[in-house]
């Protein structure tokens, strides 16, 4: 093992890291009355199109919308949580380079 010591987070600060998490359940929020929004379009369009099919239908669509909208939102705001904290510039990354992996090994 090296001795060498990771680089603290900026997420490590507690002061940071409630601003960043409050700045991400606004976020979560927005997305989700926005979603609330395209579900209740979808429905509305689908039952003026289609009429009362069936109840199954409308549970999976506004399901399949709902999760995929959230899921999405959820996972894009954690990249940005990530990256507009600085959390990502404190990965020690010891990998070698692109250019350094993929060039021929002098034998």
């Amino acid at each position: 093992m090296s001795g060498a010591m990771t680089r603290k987070s900026p997420l490590d600060d507690p002061v940071n890291a409630a601003h960043a998490w409050a700045r991400y359940r606004q976020i979560m929020k927005l997305l989700l009355a926005a979603t609330t929004v395209t579900v209740g379009i979808a429905m509305g369009l689908l039952f003026a199109y289609n009429g009362m099919i069936s109840v199954h239908f409308y549970i999976a669509v506004a399901l399949g919308i709902s999760l995929t909208m959230l899921l999405g939102g959820a996972l894009m705001g954690l990249v940005f949580l990530s990256n507009g904290t600085g959390h990502d510039e404190s990965v020690d990354n010891q990998l070698p380079g692109r250019d350094e992996f993929w060039l021929p090994k002098d034998d």
